[in-house]
């Protein structure tokens, strides 16, 4: 039931700009594996072989650790309306930070977001379609603003704050570059 393509074809790039959510996997050579999910408007289809999406300030900073050490990323999207699909975009990803001379030619394809910590850029390697048969229907009601809210509260002071305090290394000891382009 899987099929491989060798990037993004028209018809992947309608079904990922039409869903509301989607889940990025990404792992060290050693430790742990993350697996999030991601919304609130932050991915772009680039082309073919890129993607692009926006990520937010959080509890965690475990991707952008985890591109470290290995270049590696899956982004994966789900259907839960009445077609059955699921995509995977399979490829290389680097971080950007507001630092990066790249981020200022890439940060206004998104809306403003407080918060907004790293965009990262993907090579897409490989696409695979498979069945979806059994993931449930779901329907959506709408983004969540607790994110913007408590990004809003903090303010910029306390954002940098929170990135010093909490993303500075992955849940297994590794540094994320944050703060540091060295680390």
């Amino acid at each position: 039931m899987a099929r491989q393509f060798d990037g993004i074809e028209p018809p992947h790039r309608a079904f990922i700009e039409a869903q509301h959510m989607f889940f990025v996997g990404s792992a060290a050579p050693e430790g742990r594996v993350n697996i999030s999910p991601k919304g609130m408007d932050s991915l772009r289809v680039l082309g073919p072989d890129r993607i692009i999406w926006l990520n937010l300030t959080g509890s965690g900073n475990e991707t952008a650790g985890h591109l470290h050490q290995a270049d590696r990323m899956t982004l994966m999207w789900c259907s839960f309306t009445t077609r059955p699909l699921i995509l995977r975009a399979y490829g290389t990803a680097r971080a950007l930070h507001p630092r990066d001379a790249d981020w200022a030619g890439l940060i206004g394809l998104f809306p403003p977001h407080p918060g907004a910590r790293q965009i990262y850029d993907m090579r897409v390697g490989m696409v695979q379609t498979s069945c979806g048969y059994a993931v449930p229907f779901f329907d959506h009601a709408g983004p969540r603003d607790t994110l913007a809210k408590w990004a809003e509260g903090k303010g910029p002071k306390g954002i940098h704050a929170h990135w010093e305090e909490k993303n500075q290394t992955t849940i297994d000891g590794a540094p994320t570059g944050i703060l540091d382009p060295q680390a």
